[in-house]
């Protein structure tokens, strides 16, 4: 049964609670008996164009009923949109990197729905800008009081008339009491975004069968409307011109007046091709862009933070210090407009990025992928080796895949009070919270760090380390990045290229073979930690120190096996072990195999602090 069905299954507020994954009884409490009134707070934030933005904050309680029940009106907008459109993209992905791209695909016929951007899976601004990228004119207009212009009876009423919903009216009022407060939808509700969307739906419809009636593309994003077109004027339905000036058409006046919404007139403009246009804060007249001016600020404030490990930022117009959490989020956003722009063009790219000169192959050094970075990519680079390697904040671990991370982050909590170096140990005043940090991979990683895991990676990372450590001027860290692998066949060009170092130290120094070592102290911060050697001196993986009865465990009726009956085409994968095995029941895993691996990584740190 679709999510659809069941929600219009629904009969009775307890079945409600079920969909939503909620026990009755904390539903009832938190909805009728606490009542949802008395659940928020309230504070302001400013807006960029000047004046302030009330939010109201639902408590976690009702946080966490809003998340689920707007996640459950997503699952049904879905399944609208596929019963709607089944030929589409979003039903059938066909095109090259569609689920990369979202909109704009080659055939019309196949496009996904795209009137609305705002707070809808795979949309976002920069598929709002994309819509209207190359226009004569792009024109602007705003709702005015857009989130409160949903009451309760609105509310209520959509999910009982709306023929996709057509819901059972003490279910519709149930969900109106979760979303409203004060008799709107507020600002600060997770559930008040797609809610807003399915009933504004109507109203996107009806401008869009205008924008197509008169030879525009039309695009909602929340409260901002955008409408464009390649018409010598913009035609008089959409915009027209009063004492001079360009206003709103009476006929798209009209639309937006009778669906229940008022515009903003000091927020309604035009943009013509030989100017500037932007749409939801990026610039459109080529290609979704960022404005020049945020890229240059971003940069400036990269270099100083390089340079002296510092950089100042503006707020309410004073100015103050930076906060580089801020700075990485600006930064994130820059290459999110670059990534989507990179797989459009053309030749179209992989979404990994795969092309590379001949010579890189010819060399061996394929994994390279920094001769492919504009300015914008080579700063952001910079910026993740500056914040996970050469100023990290707590001690970084690099290990040889996803697994192994899923591996040593439960080992650190299970066994946290041993190590109090490398994870802070629950209790009644404090949450747990891990004091390492383990590198997440992904294709962003692979093209921005040249770090995707696996031993290869990890050997090419460790031969350009001391090349790119030496641009920074900042003060250094008091931690090292540790790269920790198994102690087998694996990583041996790895190990080859470390035992090649001259001026490396080894721990204990007394050991000549290196896979003996308690650890390696290659240059700089960066150090090798290696699973230690079996008791009979075999070769070890991380999965070794798990005891036999763990690696036993069943998933679907397969487990991961011990190491010499280990099959892999019946057996576990590795990937179904770590999260469905060892993640799900780390609290009952032994882990006390870990120890000889965490001591190790504790002494690296130690060791550091020692020379630091």
């Amino acid at each position: 049964m679709t999510q659809l069905q069941a929600l219009k299954n629904v009969k009775t507020k307890p079945e409600l609670a079920k969909l939503l994954n909620i026990k009755p009884s904390i539903f009832t409490h938190c909805i009728y008996i606490l009542d949802t009134k008395n659940q928020y707070t309230q504070f302001k934030i400013p807006k960029k164009s000047g004046g302030e933005r009330i939010i109201n904050s639902p408590s976690d309680k009702l946080k966490t009923i809003q998340k689920s029940l707007s996640n459950l009106l997503l699952d049904c907008l879905d399944e609208i949109n596929k019963l709607k459109f089944p030929e589409s993209e979003i039903s059938r992905p066909r095109a090259k990197n569609s689920k990369h791209l979202k909109v704009k695909c080659s055939n019309s016929k196949i496009k996904q729905p795209s009137l609305s951007h705002g707070f809808e899976r795979n949309r976002s601004i920069i598929t709002n800008s994309m819509m209207h990228v190359g226009r004569r004119h792009v024109f602007n207009i705003d709702l005015e009081d857009f989130f409160g212009s949903f009451n309760f009876g609105r509310v209520r009423g959509f999910f009982i008339k709306n023929k996709d919903f057509l819901l059972e009216p003490e279910i519709a009022t149930a969900i109106a009491k979760i979303a409203c407060y004060n008799n709107e939808l507020p600002q600060g509700s997770p559930c008040s975004p797609v809610i807003t969307n399915l009933i504004t739906h109507s109203l996107d419809i009806k401008l869009s069968k205008l924008a197509l009636d008169n030879s525009c593309m039309y695009s909602r994003y929340a409260d901002d409307i955008t409408f464009s077109t390649n018409e010598r004027n913009i035609p008089k339905d959409i915009a027209r011109s009063v004492d001079g000036e360009l206003t709103v058409g009476k006929k798209l006046r009209s639309e937006i007046r009778r669906s229940g919404f008022s515009i903003k007139d000091s927020k309604t403009r035009d943009q013509y091709k030989d100017s500037r246009q932007d749409v939801t804060g990026l610039v459109v007249n080529k290609k979704p862009n960022t404005k020049k001016e945020y890229w240059r600020t971003v940069r400036a404030q990269c270099d100083m933070l390089f340079k002296t490990g510092a950089f100042s930022d503006v707020s309410n117009g004073e100015i103050v210090k930076g906060n580089i959490n801020v700075l990485e989020g600006r930064l994130n956003f820059i290459d999110q407009v670059d990534h989507y722009n990179r797989l459009r063009q053309h030749p179209a790219l992989e979404a990994k990025y795969q092309p590379k000169k001949e010579a890189l192959y010819l060399r061996n050094m394929a994994k390279l992928r920094r001769h492919l970075h504009n300015g914008r990519e080579k700063t952001f680079s910079r910026f993740i080796f500056y914040r996970l390697f050469y100023a990290n904040e707590t001690p970084t671990v690099l290990t040889e895949g996803k697994t192994d991370n899923v591996y040593m982050k439960a080992a650190i909590h299970m066994l946290a009070s041993s190590y109090p170096q490398l994870a802070q140990e629950s209790n009644s005043s404090t949450p747990y919270k891990l004091l390492t940090k383990f590198v997440e991979y992904s294709e962003r990683t692979r093209y921005l760090l040249e770090l995707f895991g696996g031993a290869d990676y990890l050997k090419t990372f460790v031969m350009h380390y001391r090349q790119h450590y030496k641009y920074y001027k900042a003060p250094k860290s008091d931690n090292p990045v540790i790269i920790l692998v198994d102690n087998d066949t694996g990583p041996k060009d790895l190990i080859n290229y470390v035992n090649g170092i001259k001026d490396k130290h080894v721990s204990p120094t007394s050991s000549k073979d290196i896979r003996n070592t308690d650890f390696v102290h290659i240059f700089h911060n960066l150090y090798l930690v290696m699973t230690p050697k079996g008791s009979n001196g075999q070769d070890t993986d991380i999965e070794y120190f798990f005891k036999d009865p763990d690696r036993l465990r069943q998933y679907q009726g397969k487990c991961f096996n011990t190491v010499t009956k280990r099959n892999p085409d019946t057996d576990l994968s590795k990937d179904s072990f770590a999260n469905h095995i060892i993640h799900a029941n780390k609290r009952s895993i032994d882990f006390s195999g870990f120890d000889v691996i965490l001591n190790r990584i504790v002494l690296a740190i130690d060791h550091y602090k020692s020379i630091k």
